[in-house]
Parts: structure tokens; C-alpha cells; sequence
């Protein structure tokens, strides 16, 4: 016991002389601790710099188009430096809406006439005050869709509509169904009939203002579809896309993994159940809503309400007409869609790299990271994000210089 007890003093007093003599404290100290703060730092600069801050990848159906991209919009080019301490795709997605600004934006109303007697819900941006477009019946416009459950009030819109007001544009947010009027109706992203409604009324309204379009999410399936079965016979100048499912079966594939359906799946459901449930009076008439409300996932939702308001079959049916994947070849107008590569609500196996090779009308631009609607950049990113910049130069491009994409074939 007693040399137990005496190895165990000498034990103690080696560990304290080494503590006092390597590891000092105070600010400037130096020892084992700082040392290893300083390792793991390097080291993760290191990796950073190796494996997550990438130059994007630019696919593009023909040369004319990629070379466009290339001079109008240098961050095509320019490496993507994700915000070092939240680069993982679901920390983006999950801190976007919190950590970026909300620039104050006041919006105009307007309730569009739908054919089947409902109405439309779009709020307006006018820009009144704008130096470079003084005259507002030449003024261009940029309709904006947003995501399954956004409205005009959301970071990433307020953000687009302040990088088109310092350009000088109108803005208009396209907000769904103000109600679901004598039929009712929703919307999803296979039906474009609304959207369709409302580039008709602003193109009627402003005839000389040159007109393009973005959408976000589930806004950039609605907008791509829509190209896909319009083809030429549209006034847009131009789209561009963030994103975007493509392929919704493996959408909703990606969604019901354990942790990206306790993370999004269910919260997603829980919103899309909120909706239904704020016209349950007008719904319930038509439609078990008791049976909806007990829907667990996206998947289940969609089964028991979405592909049943629109006329379908089998769910099934509606994913495939959903996607935009299968109409991809049918657009006739310049379509720059962004994605990052680990978005777990658009898995980069889906991405339509083969498809858009084949269309000179399309590019896409894929980044490494960024997550959905994330692309958050910058030490603390408050102002801009990847995504924003993206738009702004796309935007001037196809407004200022669209004479150039008039014939990408």
C-alpha cells in the first residue's frame, strides 16, 4: 500500500510540473493547448480549402449559351466559399431563414381572376422610385415562385426583390391561391394553369416591359413545366431556376431518410396540413380531410389530397407529371437552373446532367455544396448569399443584353 501511495505522489507531482511548465494561461500563453487549437485550425483549413470551397460546375446544351454565361455572369466562374462553420447541407437549410437579413420590402396586392371563378394572390414591387427604368410601361418585370410553403415575406425573396430594385425592376411575387374561391383548389407543381393566368395579366398590363421569371423550389418545377409544354409560345426572355426537384420520386425518396424526414418531411407535411386546414369548410365538402390530417409525409399528403384535387389517378401519375425532368427537352427559352450537388431535397443523382447536354436552351450550374436554398457564404452571412449574386447577374444579363439569346440553337 504504502509504495502504491508513493507512486501514485510521484505520478501526481511529474503531471502537475508538466502542466505548469507546458500549458501556460493567459492570452498570449503558449503549450500543449494552444498547440492543438492551432493544429486542428490548420488542418481544418486544410480540408476546407481542399474539399468544400470549389469552383461550380457549368453544364450547358450548347456552346452559345455557355459562352453567354461565361462573359455576362462571372460567378459561374468564381469558386464558391460556403460559410466555413455551417458549409454542411442541412445546417444550410436549417439557418438560412434565420441568419439572413430580411430587407424591408412594402408590396402592392392584387387579386387575379382565375377561369374556374377562384383567385390569384400576387403581390407587386413596383420600383417607383427606380433611376435606370423612370418610365413604367417600359420597366421590366421579374415574376417570382416561390418555394411549397413560401410566400413574399421570405429571406430569400425579399433578397431577389432588393437585387432587383438596386437594377431598376419591377418585381412580382406570384403568392398561390387567395383562398380556394366556388371550387376548390390549391395549387401543385404539375398544374400551371395559375401561372399561366398571371404572366397573361402583367404581360396585358405592362406590353412594352420585357418580362422574365425565377423560382425557387418548388416555384422552379412549376416554372419549368410550364416552359416544357409552352415551348416558344411564351413572352419570357428568360428563366432561372434554384433548387429544383427534377425527378419528384426520388424527391420524396431523399425526403423519408430517418433524419431528413424527422428534420424536413414531417415539418413540410405539418405546413401543407395547416393549409388545407385554414378552408376546411369549403375542402371538407369535396375531400376527407380527416384521413389528410393524418398524413405523416409528404408522400402520404400528396397520395390522399394533392393527386386527387387535380385528376389523378395514382399518385404516381402525378409525380410523373410533376417532374420536370420528362420536359426538360421541350424548352424553347434561355433556363440557367442552380443546384447543389448535396441537396438532400434534390438528390444529385436526379440532376438532369444528360438531359440539359441535349437542349442549347438549358445550363446548369452545380455546386458542391449550398444545401436547399442555402448557398450561404461570407464569415457571417447577413446581406447576400451565392444564390443571390447568381440572380443579379442572370437578371442584368437577360434584361440588358437578351438580344444575344434569341436563337441558342
Amino acid at each position: 500500500m504504502i509504495s502504491l501511495d508513493l507512486n501514485f505522489n510521484i505520478l501526481t507531482r511529474d503531471l502537475s510540473h508538466y502542466l505548469e511548465n507546458q500549458v501556460k494561461v493567459g492570452l498570449f500563453g503558449s503549450g500543449v493547448g494552444l498547440s492543438l487549437v492551432l493544429g486542428f485550425s490548420a488542418a481544418y483549413t486544410c480540408y476546407y480549402l481542399i474539399s468544400v470551397a470549389k469552383k461550380p460546375q457549368l453544364i450547358s446544351g450548347g456552346k452559345k449559351f455557355y459562352q453567354f454565361l461565361k462573359e455576362q455572369c462571372p460567378v459561374v466562374s468564381e469558386t464558391y466559399y460556403p460559410t466555413f462553420w455551417c458549409w454542411e447541407s442541412r445546417i444550410q437549410t436549417l439557418l438560412r431563414p434565420f441568419v439572413t437579413a430580411k430587407p424591408g420590402v412594402v408590396y402592392r396586392n392584387e387579386l387575379i381572376k382565375a377561369a374556374d371563378g377562384g383567385q390569384i394572390s400576387v403581390d407587386w414591387f413596383d420600383n417607383d422610385d427606380s433611376l435606370f427604368y423612370p418610365d413604367p410601361t417600359t420597366r421590366p418585370t421579374v415574376l417570382l415562385l416561390p418555394g411549397l410553403t413560401g410566400t413574399s415575406r421570405e429571406s430569400y425573396i425579399l433578397h431577389m426583390v432588393q437585387q432587383s430594385r438596386d437594377l431598376g425592376y419591377r418585381w412580382v411575387v406570384l403568392a398561390k391561391r387567395a383562398g380556394c374561391g366556388p371550387t376548390p383548389r390549391t395549387y401543385c407543381a404539375a398544374n400551371t394553369e395559375d401561372l399561366e393566368t398571371v404572366i397573361d395579366h402583367i404581360q396585358k398590363t405592362y406590353e412594352a416591359a420585357p418580362m422574365m421569371a425565377a423560382g425557387v423550389s418548388m416555384g422552379g418545377m412549376m416554372l419549368a413545366n410550364y416552359l416544357g409544354r409552352k415551348g416558344r409560345k411564351t413572352c419570357l426572355k428568360g428563366v432561372i431556376v434554384f433548387s429544383a426537384g427534377w425527378d419528384v420520386f426520388e424527391c420524396t425518396a431523399s425526403l423519408e431518410k430517418p433524419l431528413d424526414r424527422f428534420l424536413f418531411n414531417s415539418y413540410l407535411t405539418s405546413c401543407l396540413q395547416a393549409s388545407v386546414h385554414r378552408h376546411r369548410p369549403v375542402l371538407e365538402k369535396c375531400y376527407d380531410i380527416d384521413h389528410v390530417m393524418k398524413a405523416k409525409t409528404i408522400r402520404e399528403f400528396d397520395e390522399r389530397f394533392t393527386s386527387i384535387m387535380f385528376g389523378y389517378p395514382t399518385n404516381d401519375d402525378y409525380y410523373r407529371d410533376a417532374s420536370p425532368v420528362h420536359k426538360l427537352k421541350s424548352v424553347q427559352v434561355p433556363m440557367l437552373c442552380l443546384n447543389a450537388a448535396d441537396d438532400v431535397f434534390s438528390p444529385s443523382h436526379a440532376i438532369p446532367v444528360e438531359v440539359v447536354k441535349q437542349n442549347p436552351n438549358l445550363a446548369l450550374l452545380i455546386t458542391c455544396h449550398g444545401g436547399h436554398i442555402g448557398f450561404l457564404e461570407g464569415l457571417w452571412p447577413r446581406q447576400s448569399t451565392y444564390m443571390d449574386r447568381v440572380f443579379k447577374q442572370f437578371a442584368k444579363a437577360v434584361i440588358e443584353e437578351g438580344g444575344r439569346l434569341k436563337d441558342l440553337s
